[in-house]
């Protein structure tokens, strides 16, 4: 063995011994990661979290249309001053000299009337929670189709690491035949350099394979939340049709748009927030509008100031008040910023429009490219059908005597390659598949 080949042996030793270095393996179905992922993601706990946020500005903005009630004490020490008083007879002290003061009010506000301003802060704030659940649907949706193009990545570069496994095994028992044929004298020695080089060759894309298997395993462990050299084994079959996608197949492109438009997340994000941004422009609006309110206040204090002749002694007063407040002239301040809110507004609802523009497009590239898939998968099959037949034959002619190495090693090579497109294709089916569902918008 020439040291190239002795350096790639030893490269794929490391490589076929990483299982037995790593930690448990983790069994999963293509369901099964997709959960995981949605539960680890640290995007969607962020999106979780934006999601209560917003649901707290809700709480916050429907407070203001309710009543409030706030509590003030105070202590007061102010200079002696003379006493003044009157004596008719027994002496009445009309003001006292009392340096010390206490105060106690308690008071009530209640808005009865807002002209719409406070609802319609509580509304945009609601639109915005509508929109940030929107936000999140997105996200899990993005995170669905990651994970199914990394789970489907691990498979088809495993199943390309087993294809070459094989290979490389043939192309040995191809050099072992070889071999016993040119010692005998009936082929020449260059048949067995051309074979030695042929299974070099195998074995280098065989280490590549295992090499771009491990790559696409960490990567599905990230968005799993594993650490970095987790096992990972995959069930689900590549030649099994994807379940969400078996519905949308039969059905015309146009409605599939019409399905897309009415599920996407993203869509339906931009139209709560245009929603809110209406509603903002409206509340603006409405602070050159009538506001009314009412206020009870109730005021314990030593001495009252409410009470006379002051005494230095607690004495509770109250009050109650209904206001009416109009803002006559603003400078033109709320219709301006009336103007900015229906202008965002206007903006996304251009948004949404190039939105459906793309959909339309997405979508039927969605099913050309299953369709595409369909078809090459179909000849694909055929393919690797004619090229094992292939090889069976040229074997048994090279058995026989009336077929040379050469060919032996290139019907080994063709059947290597029908099986490793086939597998490309099977899953670029899935994949396609998968695309069609987050282009619909639907799981």
């Amino acid at each position: 063995m020439t040291a190239p080949v002795r350096f790639a042996a030893a490269i794929a030793l490391l490589l076929w011994a990483r299982p037995a270095l790593a930690q448990t393996a983790v069994t999963l179905s293509l369901e099964e990661a997709v959960t995981r992922a949605l539960e680890q993601a640290p995007r969607v706990a962020e999106a979780h979290a934006r999601e209560a946020a917003a649901g707290a500005v809700v709480t916050s903005r429907s407070a203001t249309t309710r009543p409030t009630a706030t509590t003030t004490a105070g202590y007061t020490r102010q200079n002696h001053v003379p006493e003044f008083g009157v004596l008719p007879g027994d002496e009445i002290l009309l003001f006292p000299d009392i340096p010390s003061r206490y105060r106690v009010r308690a008071e009530l506000v209640v808005p009865l009337f807002t002209s719409g301003r406070l609802e319609g802060f509580v509304d945009a704030a609601r639109a915005e929670q509508r929109a940030a659940t929107s936000d999140r649907h997105t996200i899990e949706e993005d995170l669905r189709f990651e994970v199914a193009r990394a789970y489907w990545l691990l498979v088809v570069t495993r199943h390309a690491e087993q294809v070459l496994v094989q290979a490389v095994a043939r192309a040995d028992a191809g050099v072992g035949d070889v071999k016993a044929r040119v010692d005998a004298g009936v082929l020449p020695p260059n048949d067995l350099l051309s074979a030695q080089a042929q299974r070099a060759r195998e074995f280098v894309r065989l280490v590549q394979a295992r090499r771009d298997a491990a790559v696409a395993e960490m990567d599905l462990a990230r968005l799993l939340g594993e650490p970095p050299g987790t096992r990972i084994v995959t069930t689900s079959a590549v030649d099994r049709p994807t379940a969400a996608a078996a519905t949308l197949t039969g059905q015309t492109p146009d409605a599939l748009v019409a399905q897309a438009r009415e599920r996407r997340p993203e869509r339906a994000g931009l139209l709560e927030r245009q929603e809110a941004m209406r509603a903002g422009a409206e509340a603006a609006l409405s602070a050159v509008r009538p506001q009314v309110g009412a206020r009870l206040g109730l005021e314990p204090a030593r001495p009252n100031q409410r009470f006379f002749p002051l005494q230095e002694k607690w004495q509770t007063g109250w009050d109650g008040s209904v206001n009416l407040t109009w803002l006559v002239f603003d400078s033109g301040r709320a219709k301006a910023d009336r103007a900015v809110g229906l202008a965002q507004a206007d903006a996304i609802a251009q948004r949404v429009r190039e939105f459906d523009a793309q959909v339309a497009v997405d979508v039927r590239r969605r099913l050309l490219d299953l369709d595409a898939a369909q078809a090459a998968l179909e000849a694909s099959e055929s393919a690797v059908t004619a090229a094992t037949e292939a090889r069976r034959v040229v074997v048994e002619r090279f058995q026989a005597g009336v077929a040379t190495s050469t060919d032996v090693l290139n019907a080994n090579l063709d059947q290597v390659e029908a099986e490793l497109e086939r597998l490309q294709l099977q899953v670029g089916q899935r994949l396609a598949e998968a695309a069609l569902v987050r282009s619909i918008g639907g799981r």
